[in-house]
């Protein structure tokens, strides 16, 4: 049964996405009242490396991980809290999301959410957090492959950036706002090894249209596109959960030959504009400006967006 709330604004359901923490986020998309917490602050798990840079801890760690129920539905959620370092991956990070996905192997809940919000790997902890990444990646292959939908929800000020970026392209379906980015490397690291003349970080128009969710969704590497609020990935995690696709041959044979069609397509393409173009969009140039109605119907007329290769 549905939980019937009079009054959704006392939710919070009007709250930005981006601007909310990690536990808004959560308190938000979830039933009230619904959510019970694994290994919370006052266990006081935190990173036994940050210390050695003198570099301050958080009680869990950056990484609520929890279950509770969506529109009824049992669910395990995982938030990355991303005004903590930057969202990023560390060892005790990383093991609570594993074992959060390991959980459902035996739980089997409707949905595994993945409410993403980092920059990748504690530079600090670089080999626990590129091992953590690995881990996660496995389980969750594992976690789909026992047909349990995990569902990858993006808005958050840090994006998903670098192995949070790998993580993503795993999950059986992606939500993003205009706000999130999706990208195994991030504008600055380019940059730096490119040059500015190759991507220029501190063009934040470029930024957002070469790896922003309208961007992502326009090419297949987001399967929705939600306004930033709590009660749009709400209902958009709902609804991803009600269309994840089976994990078999058939969808990743599917999903190989659709990224060699991209690249044989828009392999030649110096900016995000000419793959719009090619897109069937009428003015490219318009699309960073759309509102969230606008952009939704421009989708509904381009079907090649509808595919989900990432």
């Amino acid at each position: 049964m549905s939980e019937r709330i009079i009054d959704p604004a006392a939710r919070g359901w009007a709250t930005s996405w981006y601007e909310a923490s990690a536990r808004a986020r959560i308190d938000g998309l979830l039933d009230a009242g619904s959510f019970r917490e694994i290994i919370g602050p006052e266990q006081r798990r935190m990173s036994p490396h940050l210390p050695l840079f003198d570099l301050p801890r958080a009680f869990d760690d950056g990484m609520i991980i929890g279950s509770g129920r969506l529109d009824g539905k049992p669910v395990l959620v995982a938030a990355q809290e991303g005004r903590f370092m930057g969202g990023a991956f560390g060892e005790v990070h990383g093991a609570k999301l594993v074992g959060l996905l390991r959980a459902a192997l035996p739980l089997k809940p409707d949905a595994v959410l993945i409410l993403f919000d980092t920059g990748g790997v504690r530079l600090q902890e670089a080999n626990a957090g590129e091992t953590a990444i690995a881990e996660v990646m496995r389980a969750i292959t594992q976690v789909r492959a026992a047909d349990v939908p995990v569902i990858g929800l993006i808005g958050g000020r840090a994006g998903a950036y670098g192995g949070g970026g790998l993580i993503a392209g795993t999950c059986s379906r992606l939500v993003v706002s205009e706000s999130g980015r999706i990208s195994v490397s991030g504008p600055e690291v380019i940059e730096t090894n490119k040059g500015a003349e190759e991507f220029d970080s501190r063009d934040r128009a470029l930024v957002w249209r070469t790896m922003g969710g309208k961007h992502r969704r326009l090419t297949g590497g987001a399967d929705a596109f939600a306004d930033d609020t709590v009660e749009a990935f709400r209902q958009a995690a709902l609804d991803a959960i009600a269309c994840a696709p089976a994990f078999d041959l058939t969808t990743l044979e599917a999903e190989q030959r659709r990224l060699e069609e991209r690249l044989a397509c828009f392999g030649d393409c110096r900016d995000a504009t000419e793959i719009w173009a090619r897109l069937g969009v009428n003015d490219p140039e318009a699309v960073p400006a759309l509102s969230t109605a606008d952009f939704d119907a421009l989708l509904a007329n381009l079907g090649e967006t509808t595919h989900d290769a990432r």
